[in-house]
């Protein structure tokens, strides 16, 4: 039976790619890649353009609104999920391309549900790849963690309270999605004495690739939406 494979494509460089996702995209009938609007062009499928062959291969973008208020979501959700099966029960393996890996923040966990829920009977295969969590500490020189010290990956836009206290518990913070609220978080860090503690990555293993130790100079600014900020005590 054909499956449902979710590839991660890891965070920019297509150098990142893992053996495996790589045959897995070569191989394939169809590809769905995800876009957050549907006038954007898809991040994730940018970065194995290379590898497909669009003339033996059909590539499908998909849209996944970005928004904290996810009500009224649930029917791109369902659509996409439909789309998907639809194709895999016609007999085509199907790849879903994600930037990162996807367990971990990905677009594809938002139909992942879906499948496990809806269409039991299709497998699923999961390709890891590499997060930006792991390129971005690389890229800035920050080893995420030693021996016994213990690690936070968190969504920056944190409740204060709660981030203000996980900030003080743990010895590496890694904050997603920092971008549009930057300004805020570098107050926090200001007043805890951590502001000299700190790297803001974005784009990491793109061209674009930016590492800023010197947060303050970025204090508002417009803020690539790919980019984190790791906090090392």
């Amino acid at each position: 039976m054909a499956k449902i494979y979710a590839v991660g494509v890891g965070p920019g460089d297509p150098e990142l790619l893992t053996r495996k996702a790589e045959r897995v995209l070569r191989e394939v009938k169809v590809i769905c890649a995800p876009t957050a609007n549907p006038a954007d062009s898809s991040y994730a499928l940018s970065i194995v353009e290379p590898l497909l062959d669009r003339q033996r291969q059909e590539v499908i973008i998909q849209v996944f609104p970005m928004r904290k208020d996810q009500a009224g979501l649930d029917e791109f959700w369902e659509s996409a999920a439909a789309e998907v099966a639809e194709k895999v029960r016609g007999g085509q393996d199907v790849a879903f391309v994600t930037i990162g890996d996807p367990f971990l923040y990905s677009t594809f966990l938002y139909i992942y549900r879906i499948f496990r829920e809806r269409y039991p009977d299709i497998p699923v295969e999961v390709v890891p790849g590499v997060s930006s969590i792991n390129a971005a500490a690389i890229a800035a020189g920050l080893p995420l963690g030693m021996a016994s010290e213990r690690i936070a990956i968190i969504p920056a836009a944190f409740d204060e309270k709660d981030l203000r206290r996980v900030l003080l518990d743990f010895d590496t913070v890694v904050l997603m999605k920092v971008s549009r609220v930057f300004d805020g978080v570098y107050e926090l860090l200001l007043e805890l004495g951590l502001e000299h503690n700190a790297a803001f990555v974005s784009r990491v293993g793109a061209p674009e690739e930016e590492v800023v130790f010197d947060l303050e100079r970025l204090l508002g600014q417009k803020l690539d939406y790919l980019s984190l900020l790791i906090v090392k005590k």
